[in-house]
């Protein structure tokens, strides 16, 4: 494989964020010789304040994890070879999901929603959770995190001004099906099946995405042929791609994958 064919990098987003998320990261892979790309998620392709304002959105609050899935797999389908995947939360999920697809060169998912069967009952777990699921209420409008809802489920540890700013940058309405989706057979993986190389980031911090649920994501791989590695960050909450010191992490990846066989 050339060094131009293994250079490219699908960034996946998460929910409730938008993609701009991923821009510091696109910079910090392009400047280390990579291509990159973070496309949005449907009916996403505008900027935050616009899409703010469109809440409650009934093409948003439509959206399903299974069109969403397929929503990426065209684009890595449709790229002249396959990419090396990297996704945050749900869109870590979706690269998990991806490369047992055999789609991705390799993945990276950081602070993922585990696929199906992978549970916990920690608190911060269920009451981060709970809004976004949005039981009780209807799926046919977006969920729109409150502030405080924001600090408790993103941007835990951080100082009052930058939860703000990062709440005014970043957060954008939600479909609640897309989360429901996720406890459902849409997000099953096989954890028996050989892969191409995986690796799953977690924090310490992270209230969404406790690190305990990943490392149990990462144990449920056992197929022996195949790399499966985990690292796990101090200090890190579910906000971590713009968390101060995301450099850290953005380049253990980039170490991890220039050590991988091209």
């Amino acid at each position: 494989m050339s060094t131009e064919n293994y250079k490219t990098i699908l960034f996946i987003t998460g929910a409730f964020v938008s993609n701009i998320c991923w821009d510091e990261w696109r910079e910090f892979f392009e400047k280390r010789g990579y291509h990159t790309l973070a496309p949005p998620w449907p009916y996403k392709d505008a900027p935050v304040d616009v899409l703010r304002k469109r809440h409650p959105d009934a093409q948003v609050a439509s959206l399903r994890l299974e069109q969403l899935i397929q929503h990426y797999e065209d684009i890595a389908k449709n790229l002249p070879y396959k990419p090396i995947i990297i996704g945050h939360s749900i869109g870590g999920l979706i690269a998990q999901i991806l490369t047992q697809r055999k789609l991705a060169q390799s993945a990276v998912a950081i602070h993922s929603v585990p696929p199906q069967g992978v549970l916990t009952f920690k608190f911060s777990f269920l009451k981060a959770g709970w809004g976004p699921l949005g039981f009780f209420t209807s799926a046919k409008k977006t969920f729109l995190m409150s502030f405080s809802q924001w600090q408790y489920a993103f941007t835990n540890g951080m100082p009052v001004a930058w939860q703000e700013k990062a709440y005014c940058q970043f957060a954008i309405p939600e479909s609640k099906n897309i989360v429901r989706d996720t406890i459902t057979s849409v997000a099953k993986v096989d954890f028996t099946k050989p892969h191409s190389p995986l690796l799953l980031i977690a924090g310490e911090a992270d209230h969404t995405i406790p690190h305990s649920l990943n490392h149990s994501n990462y144990k449920r791989y056992t197929d022996r042929g195949s790399v499966t590695d985990y690292a796990e960050f101090s200090g890190r909450n579910h906000f971590v791609l713009g968390q101060p010191g995301w450099q850290e992490i953005a380049l253990y990846i980039h170490n991890w994958l220039e050590a991988l066989p091209h």
